[in-house]
């Protein structure tokens, strides 16, 4: 009789303890999810980040737990631009970009489809082409596919991406070239009719420069006045420790905010590394292999110093309070990115350089731009 009373005492405490540790991590997850980015700005603006095939694939388990866990957007890196999805006339692979949704859907994530209609990393097929029925045909056919197979699974699209020069005059795109100067605002028609209820968005970089940013504002207010539906502009946010400057951005946000729309930073990563002086904005087509190997301009290849940690900390948190300060304007924030060590900005403007633009290292550990961002007060509105 005492033998089973002692056994029954003992799996009482057993069942007890298991009971205890397994609500012990049931807090401990709670705890951290209330600790992540995107529940710290949660009733601010989306916070996102964009995602490349080996998260989307399950091939870095890591990365997607940090991109579930801190993150209530994403948009994908590649898996939707044209050269990807249709390399072919009338060829599409789904295999990356369903995975892509799916995991948007699975989490309940505000979810970007990028980009459309692009000048670059577009499918040779498309470049080669030099009248306007075949183009119109090949454009009709991509945006009628994707956002019909993707409608009401993707939040919103990146409708038509960096259409404008420096000084404000239009890309001469193959797009632009075969179907004129209103092909922009015939592409979001065209997207408005099949997906009524996505965000349409404009996306492009330096629009802290004047001449740039006005053109898309004057495109923003055409449309308007013409009853075209444009939800949003994406506001790339490559920038470095010093350019643009906070005031700079600020005009950004006031500016479009006039024209009754909401701003996006769609791709915001800070550089670290010197850039040649004559490079413009992110342009991807631009060329400075002569730099390559350069330890000038490869200063930190095993490691970022400490004052360089804290210096992009500052910068990020400059930049945050200033979205905080403005977050009725702003709908979303996306890093471009997930860790350093998938960062774009390794292999460009200059390839073979290691670059730290990101909250996370390329062992996946928080840095300390991260938690200066936890620590803000985000009750200033």
């Amino acid at each position: 009789m005492n033998k089973k009373l002692n056994d029954v005492v003992f799996l009482f405490l057993f069942c007890g303890i298991v009971c205890l540790i397994g609500c012990n991590n049931i807090l401990s997850e709670k705890s951290n999810k209330s600790r992540s980015l995107s529940n710290h700005f949660k009733n601010h603006f989306h916070l996102g980040a964009a995602i490349n095939e080996n998260t989307i694939l399950g091939n870095d388990n890591k990365s997607k737990e940090i991109v579930v866990s801190e993150f209530n957007s994403i948009t994908p890196e590649n898996s939707l631009k044209w050269m990807f999805i249709q390399p072919l006339p009338g060829k599409f692979d789904f295999k990356v970009s369903d995975k892509y949704v799916n995991i948007g859907s699975k989490n309940d994530m505000y979810t970007v489809g990028h980009a459309l209609i692009w000048h670059a990393q577009l499918a040779e097929f498309m470049q080669n082409i030099d009248n306007k029925e075949e183009t119109l045909f090949h454009v009709k056919n991509h945006i009628n596919t994707l956002m019909n197979r993707y409608k009401g699974k993707i939040d919103a699209w990146d409708v038509v991406n960096e259409a404008f020069e420096e000084d404000g005059s239009f890309r001469e795109s193959v797009f632009y070239k075969n179907l004129g100067q209103n092909y922009i605002e015939d592409v979001f028609v065209l997207a408005a009719k099949v997906d009524p209820e996505a965000d349409l968005i404009y996306n492009d970089y330096n629009l802290y420069k004047r001449e740039k940013r006005l053109a898309v504002i004057n495109m923003v207010n055409k449309f308007k006045a013409n009853g075209i539906k444009i939800d949003g502009v994406g506001v790339q946010a490559h920038w470095d420790l010093n350019t643009p400057s906070i005031n700079e951005i600020e005009n950004i946000i006031l500016d479009f905010h006039e024209t009754g729309i909401l701003v996006s930073f769609t791709e915001l990563d800070i550089s670290v590394l010197p850039n040649p002086w004559e490079m413009v904005g992110a342009e991807v087509n631009q060329n400075f292999s002569k730099f390559e190997g350069d330890p000038k301009m490869n200063p930190y290849p095993n490691e970022l110093p400490n004052n360089i940690q804290d210096k992009l900390a500052k910068r990020y948190e400059d930049i945050f309070k200033l979205f905080l300060k403005h977050s009725d304007k702003i709908d979303r924030v996306t890093f471009w990115g997930v860790i350093d060590k998938y960062s774009w900005l390794n292999d460009w403007p200059i390839k073979g350089r290691t670059n730290y633009p990101l909250l996370f290292d390329k062992d996946y550990k928080s840095k300390k731009a991260y938690y200066k961002l936890l620590e803000l007060k985000t009750n200033q509105n």
